[in-house]
């Protein structure tokens, strides 16, 4: 008998944790993760706009950003992750900085952080880290990835109750 009222008072307990947390469910998640990725983004752009415009580099683009002047491209990027951080802080427009951002970083992986001379599955595995500590040209788009799997969840289901989105039905 008492291991039964136990049983049952641990499932009840269980069951009103469970509860709270899908109650926040839709708020708290949200919020952190475009907190975090507006910190990340927010940072690097305004390292962009404090530094030197490294585009002008050797950087092939692919199009159709091939067709932008390096210093268009560097102010565009700038922008978006300044103005895309201030945006996620707020839930503002969530799903249409959110889109811009995951150009942005499926644009910075094809350009700057894979393989090199991608010929195999083998060399994309290789570059799947932060850093090319050796210096083999392999790559090193692991962070960029999961910014880019981050940004999902506020792609598809937008910036949560916690946001200006929610507050205007947007």
């Amino acid at each position: 008998m008492l291991n039964n009222q136990l049983l049952l008072t641990g499932y009840n307990l269980y069951k009103t944790v469970i509860n709270y947390f899908i109650a926040i469910s839709d708020s708290i998640p949200p919020l952190l993760v475009r907190l975090f990725l507006a910190w990340e983004f927010g940072e690097a752009g305004f390292e962009k706009l404090h530094g030197t415009n490294w585009f002008a580099a050797d950087l092939d683009f692919p199009f159709p950003f091939n067709l932008l002047p390096p210093d268009i491209s560097w102010g565009i990027a700038t922008f978006f992750e300044i103005v895309g951080a201030f945006a996620l802080v707020f839930g503002f427009a969530t799903r249409f900085f959110t889109l811009s951002l995951m150009i942005l970083t499926v644009v910075a992986i094809v350009t700057v952080h894979l393989p090199e001379n991608l010929t195999s599955l083998n060399e994309l595995l290789n570059g799947y880290r932060f850093i090319d500590e050796e210096g083999d040209g392999f790559g090193n788009y692991k962070l960029p990835l999961i910014y880019l799997v981050m940004l999902l969840p506020l792609f598809f289901g937008g910036a949560g109750k916690l946001s200006i989105d929610r507050l205007i039905k947007y």
